[in-house]
């Protein structure tokens, strides 16, 4: 049987790879267009910093794979062999999905679509649970009810925070330097420029961080400390390089601007979506091993309590993953 799941675990890891090739075409153009549309440099340099912001987002996205192993549904519940069959069917799932979508030109979210399969995959997997066996219990019970009702509420909420953000953000932009544009981004661009990368700095460092597979605790714990120190050395230091390109080397402060951004969103991308292209399949590698660590015979009488644990993702693994999807934007 050992063979078996080890196929399995094998047959993962290849639909990893194939989603993570239909994933990235299918939302590399969520982080490409901005640069693109205000050729904010040649393509090949916007690509080339895309690309960079993919792989160093891998690495910090360790924190996102447990929603894969425990977010969605309770795995102590569930015995190896369940587990097992549920990643293959979430795999084959997404990877047909994903092909089909891009396939046609219609947009889709990778991460809707990873959370509704693994939610019903383990619905689907509890409700034969309790019609072939007398003692199993309610459906409710299987299902990480609250924090998948969290995960849903956060999709929804994104759209709300995006839409905001973007009309403020647009506006204030607008005001700013619609009006007599030369003159004004002379005078103000340079302290907008550093206001905007601080804020990217944030959200990059600060709160990327916490996902962070390469990182000490003590490292963490320091930058969370000093924020606010971080954020100030941030805005002055950019705030006067971004003057000294614009005054010396007559470099447009917006496109600086917008490729740190693009590479903020490639770096975003990679760290909260790997885990919808690999989160699964190191889930099962993951079950794998506690089912070689168990010794066990049969898959179907080991209950998967290890997964409910926090299990660190390897640095290499992410790296690995990072360079099949800038292969991929290649």
């Amino acid at each position: 049987m050992a063979t078996i799941y080890l196929i399995l675990v094998i047959i993962l890891f290849i639909l990893a790879i194939s989603d993570l090739i239909v994933g990235v075409s299918n939302d590399a153009v969520n982080f490409l267009n901005s640069a693109v549309g205000a050729k904010a440099a040649t393509f090949k340099v916007i690509i080339f910093v895309a690309a960079l912001g993919v792989l160093v987002g891998a690495t910090f996205s360790s924190g996102m794979m447990e929603v894969a192993r425990k977010g969605i549904f309770h795995p102590e519940l569930f015995y190896f062999d369940e587990i097992m069959i549920l990643f293959l069917a979430v795999m084959i799932t997404d990877v047909i999905l994903l092909d089909t979508f891009n396939t046609f030109g219609m947009p889709t979210s990778t991460t809707v679509s990873i959370v509704f399969e693994l939610l019903g995959a383990a619905v689907a997997i509890a409700i034969y649970k309790i019609y072939t066996d007398p003692d199993a219990l309610h459906l409710y019970q299987y299902i990480n009810s609250a924090k998948a009702m969290a995960i849903i509420s956060g999709i929804l909420l994104s759209v709300v925070i995006a839409f905001s953000c973007g009309v403020i953000a647009q506006y204030f932009s607008r005001l700013l330097f619609s009006f007599d544009y030369e003159k004004r981004i002379k005078r103000y661009g340079w302290i907008w420029g550093g206001f905007g990368i601080m804020a990217i700095t944030y959200f990059m460092l600060i709160k990327g961080a916490k996902g962070s597979s390469f990182m000490s605790g003590d490292l963490k714990k320091s930058i969370i400390d000093n924020t606010g120190m971080i954020l100030l050395v941030a805005f002055i230091g950019w705030s006067f390089i971004l003057l000294l390109l614009n005054r010396l080397f007559k470099v447009n402060i917006l496109k600086v601007l917008v490729l740190v951004g693009t590479f903020a969103l490639a770096m975003a991308f990679s760290g909260n979506d790997l885990v919808n292209f690999i989160g699964v399949p190191l889930a099962g590698y993951n079950s794998y091993q506690i089912y070689v660590d168990a010794g066990s015979s049969g898959g179907d009488q080991l209950l998967m309590d290890g997964l409910a644990g926090k299990v660190p993702t390897p640095t290499l693994l992410l790296l690995l993953a990072g360079i099949i999807m800038v292969i991929t934007l290649y």
